[in-house]
């Protein structure tokens, strides 16, 4: 391995060892605490144009498997870990973490201290630009200080046609912001014959197909940068057919329902997050990963219920319309990686359609 390094805006550097794709690369990083899952994480688009720090000591110990990516083209920008593994190496049936990166041309670090990057990141209170460089001069920095990350990373993962995936049960919409293999796996299960729509499809689009339902994915990037005119798909959804909001979908539900998103000092990324559902007093743990939260006091509770709440910082994670059948999580209910403890979640969705289905 040859040395490579990470380095910050503020010109902090961790030096470490490379692996993957010999590549430099820019993006914002940021970290993640799950005990395993790392090839869900690594493939989840909401990590477009990230660098995801593994808090977990080991990572690739159980080698790359062919059917949990959550994309099929990642866009993580980076991957840190402690300590590699090599497991697979001798199959040929079976990709190591190094190769698949390189396969992806997605750079790596390991012997590096990440206990003390990730102590930086949560000092810091905001997001942290940093780079992947082979050597930390001064034209890496002024690389890093002169590059400028997009906003629109909606539009960079999102599917730019639509697609099915079949089925025999329920028709559901799902509407693309960045979406995850997991919940179309999760509609699969209930047998649901589902169209993928881009972000951009309107609500005439969207109606046009007689669904039952509608799925708002998750994905990447700032809520307030979305264009006006989904907030505007969403407002008329809502009021036609079910509609469950995941991770972004649900902060672009609240936004259309008049609340306020701000950014995260620390963004939240991890698959046991515990979190209180509000009418039982019941915990569960969840994967959760995001950089915003909703403003609690400016949801209109003539509008809106919470329904979930983190316990470790009481953010808003779940929201219920009061008036139509509307629903959003700000965690991701079909785990990958993490617990399965509110995939019930599809179920009640899946009641919705019925019911509104038997009232027709």
């Amino acid at each position: 391995m040859t040395a490579r390094y990470l380095i910050f805006e503020d010109g902090t550097t961790f030096a470490g060892e490379g692996f993957g794709a010999p590549a430099v690369t820019f993006g914002e990083v940021v970290f993640n605490t799950s005990m395993t899952g790392y090839q869900e994480i690594i493939t989840n688009q909401i990590y477009n144009n990230q660098i995801v720090v593994f808090s977990q000591p080991n990572i690739g110990s159980y080698g790359i498997q062919r059917n949990i990516y959550e994309t099929i083209v990642p866009t993580i920008k980076g991957v840190i870990v402690r300590s590699l593994s090599n497991v697979g190496a001798d199959n040929p049936q079976q990709q190591t973490l190094d190769r698949y990166l390189k396969q992806m041309n997605i750079p790596g670090i390991t012997n590096i201290d990440t206990r003390a990057v990730i102590h930086k990141l949560r000092d810091a209170g905001k997001p942290l630009k940093g780079s992947i460089v082979p050597v930390p001069d001064d034209h890496a920095f002024d690389q890093l200080h002169a590059t400028v990350l997009t906003n629109q990373q909606v539009a960079q993962v999102a599917t730019p046609k639509p697609y099915p995936n079949p089925g025999v049960g329920m028709s559901v919409v799902v509407v693309d912001f960045g979406l995850k293999n997991g919940v179309l796996r999760e509609l699969s299960r209930r047998k649901c014959n589902v169209t993928v729509l881009p972000y951009t499809a309107t609500a005439e689009e969207i109606l046009r197909l007689d669904p039952d339902g509608v799925v708002l994915s998750s994905g990447p990037g700032n809520p307030n940068s979305i264009k006006r005119s989904v907030l505007e798909m969403i407002q008329q959804i809502q009021t036609k057919v079910p509609l469950f909001a995941i991770g972004l979908g649900h902060e672009l539900f609240a936004i259309a329902n008049g609340a306020t998103v701000k950014q995260n000092p620390v963004e939240h990324h991890g698959m046991n997050h515990p979190l209180k559902e509000i009418i039982t007093d019941h915990v569960v743990y969840a994967n959760q990963g995001g950089g915003y939260h909703i403003d609690p006091q400016t949801v209109d509770r003539s509008q809106l219920f919470i329904t979930y709440v983190d316990m470790i910082d009481n953010s808003i994670q779940g929201l219920r319309h009061r008036h139509y059948p509307a629903f959003s999580v700000q965690f991701f209910p079909d785990g990958a990686p993490g617990p399965d403890e509110t995939d019930g979640l599809f179920d009640e969705f899946l009641d919705i359609m019925k019911r509104k289905e038997a009232r027709r």
